[in-house]
């Protein structure tokens, strides 16, 4: 049985959604890079390139977890 895919343009939950996936790619290349157990806030900030507090407009960073 032959199987048709339909292409469609990409809305904007996709490029959202593309985007999300590219900078988990980048936190796990330097996760698996980092000499460390885990990586500090500042060394995620570094690799998804966040300017400072300034540049976020929904989610700020979380404080540490707690048990």
């Amino acid at each position: 049985m032959t199987q048709v895919v339909t292409l469609r343009i990409p809305n904007a939950q996709d490029r959202v959604a593309l985007a999300e996936i590219e900078l988990c790619g980048e936190l796990m290349i330097a996760a698996s890079a980092a000499g460390e157990e885990r990586l500090s806030p500042d060394r995620i900030d570094e690799v998804l390139d966040v300017g400072g507090v300034e540049c976020w407009t929904t989610v700020p960073r979380q404080g540490p977890h707690r048990s």
